[in-house]
């Protein structure tokens, strides 16, 4: 499969057929149409995927909704991110380089500078997948690679306030206290 194919499927668009234009006008205007919940521009998203096609999507989709990314491609760098410039929300990869996201995630739960901050989980691997519905860790949702425009919007606005910026939502009493 194509860079352009799978891009596309991750866009949750069809392959376009050998030799068929896309038109520009028109991509995507569908998936526009519908009413999002609205959030504050400058939100702070980190991104921890070591596939930087996974990552350029996301910064894509983020930036163009007036988010800024901060990006790291391996758990130690992005525990460090976290801890330092504080995001109002993060997308952890489970398959990592070194540490895993599932390793991370523990982490950041136990430090109270990052504990209070939403993790969606992402990975294209099966057994991973599996692994998470299984072992649910403390994050506050869950993508399977690969994704949809629309399905990372919304699960971003299942997490966004009345403020229009991400919150978690099920905190454990052991974390409030």
């Amino acid at each position: 499969m194509g860079i352009m194919q799978r891009l596309m499927r991750l866009f949750g668009q069809p392959a376009p057929v050998a030799g068929e234009q896309i038109d520009p006008v028109s991509d995507g205007i569908e998936r526009r149409q519908k009413e999002r919940k609205p959030t504050t521009p400058g939100i702070r998203v980190l991104i921890i995927d070591d596939s930087t096609t996974i990552v350029a999507l996301l910064r894509r989709m983020m930036r163009q909704n007036e988010f800024e990314t901060l990006e790291a491609g391996d758990a130690e760098s992005g525990i460090e991110l976290a801890r330092t410039e504080l995001p109002h929300l993060i997308f952890l990869d489970i398959v990592l380089p070194g540490m895993n996201g599932f390793n991370a995630l523990r982490v950041l739960r136990r430090d109270p500078l990052t504990r209070h901050i939403p993790i969606i989980m992402i990975s294209g691997n099966e057994q991973a997948t599996e692994e998470f519905y299984v072992h649910r860790i403390g994050a506050d949702d869950f993508m399977k690679k690969p994704f949809a425009r629309a399905e990372v919007f919304a699960r971003i606005e299942r997490l966004v306030d009345e403020d229009g910026i991400p919150r978690r939502v099920n905190v454990p009493a052991t974390e409030t206290g």
